[in-house]
């Protein structure tokens, strides 16, 4: 399947886990992929699984809450690889505990990784794709966005905030051509969630909770971000689309 044939893509938090699943499923799409996150030995690791599709990687260290730092992504990316048609805006960090016991600074970190993030590689990406009058934008909610859950809530709070901003610019962008929506992922079997299965009880408890009866593949992200960034998906403008075993609707 090469849908994506000649299309450049970003990836932010492409290090591991769903990002890294993305990445690869868009290189072996036919895309050439600038990889981003702050880890860069994961990055390479990445990129290494794009090269083996055939596709060019380029691995570029950023910290997405800053600016400057996400500016300098995108104009790399667009030289070294020869444009801009898709950006995934994936990275994201959490923190589980009440939020009597949260601290101002512990917030702000996590709202600007997971919400200024997200805004920061839209603004950034802004030049580009308005240009050229095309291009897929994917942001990376959460099924957090929907349902309520303990110790979740300045993580629920970012994640539906990026729902209600996919919807607006959407909305915005669509005028030029560009499409940008969202995924919202349940649990999956990644670095991020595995605190949620260190107490068995605790797991046993969210399993119930999803309609599948089992957590996700990171794999199992790769189609659904193939087809918001290839044509198929051209008339889908402003949405979010849980991809969660059901947990969203149960």
């Amino acid at each position: 399947m090469t849908v994506l044939a000649g299309k450049v893509a970003v990836v932010t938090g492409a290090s591991r886990g769903l990002g890294r699943a993305m990445a690869v499923a868009l290189a072996e799409a036919g895309a050439d992929v600038a990889l981003a996150a702050r880890s860069k030995p994961d990055l390479e690791q990445t990129a290494r699984l794009v090269e083996e599709t055939g596709r060019r990687a380029l691995v570029i260290p950023t910290d997405v809450a800053n600016y400057a730092e996400v500016e300098s992504l995108m104009a790399r990316a667009g030289q070294a690889l020869g444009g801009l048609d898709i950006l995934v805006n994936n990275s994201g960090v959490a923190l589980v505990k009440p939020l009597v016991e949260w601290t101002p600074e512990e917030w702000r970190a996590l709202i600007d990784v997971n919400l200024l993030g997200v805004l920061n590689g839209c603004r950034a990406a802004a030049p580009h794709l308005i240009a050229q009058r095309a291009g897929k934008v994917i942001n990376v909610s959460s099924m957090l966005a929907a349902v309520g859950l303990p110790g979740y809530s300045v993580y629920s709070a970012t994640k539906g905030a990026i729902v209600a901003f996919t919807r607006a610019l959407g909305v915005e962008w669509a005028r030029h051509g560009i499409q940008v929506n969202a995924i919202a992922p349940g649990w999956f079997d990644t670095e991020m969630s595995a605190p949620a299965w260190e107490d068995n009880k605790v797991a046993d408890r969210l399993i119930r909770d999803v309609p599948a009866r089992r957590i996700g593949k990171p794999e199992e992200i790769g189609p659904l971000a193939v087809y918001l960034a290839s044509p198929a998906s051209d008339f889908m403008i402003g949405q979010t689309i849980f991809l969660d075993g059901g947990h969203s609707a149960a």
